[in-house]
């Protein structure tokens, strides 16, 4: 069964978690990478309305990320 305790310590873990990616969000922010500026990132404005949908920043912390986590997981599995 599901206790509470386990919830309490779930809900510590995500939000360790949460401020763990949010430190690193910020960190990244006071850097120089171009992250948002790429070339492949399309930006559309109309007279009221503005949409951005950054293509190639999704694929490059898309990339960043797969190889991150299998490093981690090959770890693991030893």
């Amino acid at each position: 069964m599901f206790d509470i305790a386990n919830l309490g310590r779930l809900l510590v873990f995500l939000g360790l978690g949460l401020a763990a990616v949010g430190a690193l969000l910020w960190g990244l922010s006071r850097t120089s990478l171009p992250i948002g500026q790429l070339p492949g990132d399309y930006r559309f404005e109309f007279s009221n309305v503005s949409c951005f949908v950054p293509m190639a920043t999704m694929l490059v912390v898309s990339l960043l990320l797969t190889l991150v986590l299998n490093v981690i997981i090959r770890f693991l599995n030893k």
